[in-house]
C-alpha cells in the first residue's frame, strides 16, 4: 500500500513539473533576446572555429548517453527531467542592461547526477530546440552556445560538484555547482564575444570587461538564485527518486 502511495505521489509530482513547464514555455510567449549569441551574430570563421571544438564533446556525449541508457535503462525519466530542468530554466529571461537579457542555464542538475559529457548532448539539444523554437540563439552561433552551456558549464559543476564533496556538505556541492555553472556560461560567452569583436582600444581585454559587466549585474544574483532552486529540486529527488540515486551513486544505500 505505502509503495502505490508512493507511486502515485510521484507520478503527480511529475504532471505537476510537466504542466508548469508547458505554461512557462508556450502560454508566456515573449521575444527573445537573450544572452545565447543570436543567430549571425558571430563572423563566420568565428562561428565554425566553435562548431568544431563542441563537436567531439557532443560525439563522446552520445557514447555517455547510450552507456547509462543500456546499463540503467530505468535512469532515462530521469534524464528526461535533467532535460526538462535545463530547458525551462534556461528559457527564463530576465531584463539585463543596454537592452540584453540574462537567463538561469540549469545545466549543474544534470552534470550533477549524469556527468559533463551527457549534459554536452542534453544542452545542446536544448539549445537546438530553443533557437527553432523559440527564436532565442542560432543554428550557426549552436555551436559556441553550446560550449559555454553544455560543455564548460556543467564540466566546472562537475568538478566542483566532486571537490567539495570531499568535506561531505552534499547539499552546499549542489549550490556551487549550479551556480558556478551558470557563471561560467557567462564567462566563456563574454570571452566568445570578445575574441570575435576586440575594442578598438584596449583589444581583447577590454572587451571582455566590457561584455561580462555588462551581465554581471543580473548574473550573479541569478546564479544564487539557480542554486539554491538545484538544491530544492535535489531535495525533492532525495525524497521521491531515492533509487535512482541510489543506482548512481550519489546517496549510500543507506541513506
Amino acid at each position: 500500500m505505502a509503495l502505490k502511495l508512493k507511486n502515485s505521489s510521484n507520478f503527480v509530482n511529475l504532471i505537476l513539473i510537466a504542466a508548469v513547464s508547458f505554461y512557462l514555455i508556450v502560454c508566456l510567449p515573449k521575444p527573445a533576446y537573450a544572452m545565447h549569441i543570436m543567430e549571425g551574430f558571430l563572423p563566420l570563421g568565428w562561428a565554425i572555429f566553435w562548431w568544431v571544438v563542441a563537436l567531439p564533446f557532443f560525439v563522446l556525449g552520445l557514447r555517455s548517453l547510450t552507456r547509462i541508457t543500456k546499463a540503467t535503462p530505468e535512469l532515462k525519466l530521469l534524464l528526461a527531467l535533467a532535460g526538462a530542468f535545463t530547458f525551462v530554466l534556461s528559457a527564463l529571461k530576465m531584463p539585463s542592461v543596454t537592452g540584453s537579457s540574462s537567463h538561469p542555464t540549469g545545466t549543474g542538475l544534470g552534470a550533477v547526477l549524469f556527468g559533463p559529457l551527457a549534459m554536452s548532448v542534453l544542452g545542446s539539444l536544448v539549445l537546438l530546440f530553443q533557437a527553432l523554437l523559440l527564436a532565442h540563439g542560432g543554428l550557426t552561433t549552436l555551436g559556441a552556445n553550446a560550449f559555454s552551456m553544455a560543455i564548460a558549464g556543467p564540466f566546472v559543476a562537475f568538478w566542483v560538484y566532486r571537490l567539495v564533496m570531499q568535506t561531505g556538505k552534499q547539499r552546499l556541492a549542489i549550490f556551487l555547482a549550479a551556480s558556478l555553472a551558470d557563471l561560467i556560461t557567462y564567462l566563456i560567452t563574454s570571452i566568445q564575444l570578445a575574441l570575435a569583436f576586440p575594442a578598438t582600444t584596449g583589444g581583447f581585454i577590454a572587451s571582455f570587461v566590457k561584455f561580462a559587466g555588462i551581465f554581471a549585474v543580473t548574473q550573479v544574483p541569478l546564479a544564487i538564485s539557480e542554486g539554491l532552486l538545484t538544491v530544492l529540486v535535489w531535495n525533492w529527488l532525495f525524497s521521491y527518486g531515492r533509487e535512482e540515486l541510489k543506482m548512481l551513486n550519489l546517496i549510500n544505500s543507506d541513506q
